[in-house]
């Protein structure tokens, strides 16, 4: 058997990101319960910083292929009037790939999503919380086996209610490449992710989603199924949460994802 040394994403940018926010106040005036609830709402007007590591394994036509990609996704909302917020998801992925494809390791950055949706500050009269607008995929990768080198567009929206302790809704959206390197595929996907989670007294969250992708162009899903735990604590007044689970890929592509992963998330929560 070959050793290979696996690198790990640096703790360079979580020391950033720390560094960057001191600043932010603690968020001090919401109770554990709400902020655990807010967690639990990808469009809550609340400002977060969750670092998610993901780990994959079994890439490739010979599953030989292994992934770890560092999820930076801060949350900013933006008060836009009396009514309407607009809320800012970035995800910058930091990316460390061995042997994809076979003999080949490669680091670094990327592509970055950014999305905003235009959301109502008020819930719908049967509780329902939504919101919509765009997406946008940039062609930020430091190494073109790390990204797309395309400019992708499109929309996104979510819908999502929350009631007695749960949290059940879905994401979407769905891009189409209109510039960058004309060698490489055009991008046509749809991502879809069913939420559902459950808050107990405690603050302990048991969520179970899917990140599905669906590849017009090679027609191809791509479906993990995730099935995670969260707690949210203080460190004095700071709150933050931590999130483990693990997830199966029920679908991909011939070359894509196969077997088990795992994440582990780090989440920061500030005021606006």
């Amino acid at each position: 058997m070959t050793n290979r040394r696996i690198h790990r994403p640096s703790l360079l940018t979580l020391t950033m990101l720390l560094a960057c926010s001191g600043g932010m106040e603690a968020l001090a005036e919401d109770s554990q319960a709400e902020i655990a609830k807010k967690l639990n709402n990808p469009i809550a007007a609340m400002v977060s910083v969750p670092l998610q590591l993901n780990h994959d394994e079994n890439i490739g036509k010979t599953d030989a292929g292994e992934r770890d990609v560092l999820n930076i996704q801060p949350v900013v909302p933006i008060d836009l009037n009396a009514d309407w917020n607009i809320i800012s998801r970035t995800i910058l992925p930091v990316i460390q790939q061995n042997d994809i494809p076979r003999g080949t390791d490669r680091s670094g950055i990327g592509d970055v999503l950014q999305s905003l949706f235009f959301s109502p500050k008020a819930p719908t009269a049967g509780g329902w919380i939504w919101g919509a607008g765009p997406a946008l995929l940039l062609p930020t990768a430091s190494d073109e086996l790390l990204g797309g080198e395309k400019w992708s567009a499109g929309p996104t929206a979510v819908i999502l209610k929350q009631e007695n302790g749960w949290t059940y809704g879905v994401l979407a959206n769905h891009l189409w490449s209109f510039a960058g390197d004309g060698q490489r595929e055009d991008v046509s996907a749809t991502f879809l992710q069913p939420i559902l989670g459950y808050t107990t007294a405690t603050l302990t969250t048991f969520s179970l989603n899917s990140e599905s992708t669906y590849d017009w162009e090679t027609k191809e899903w791509s479906v993990p199924i995730n099935l995670m735990a969260t707690q949210l604590f203080k460190v004095g007044e700071q709150p933050m949460s931590i999130q483990l689970g693990t997830r199966y890929w029920a679908e991909s592509p011939e070359a894509g994802v196969g077997g088990w992963g795992w994440r582990l998330t780090y989440t920061l929560v500030f005021r606006k």
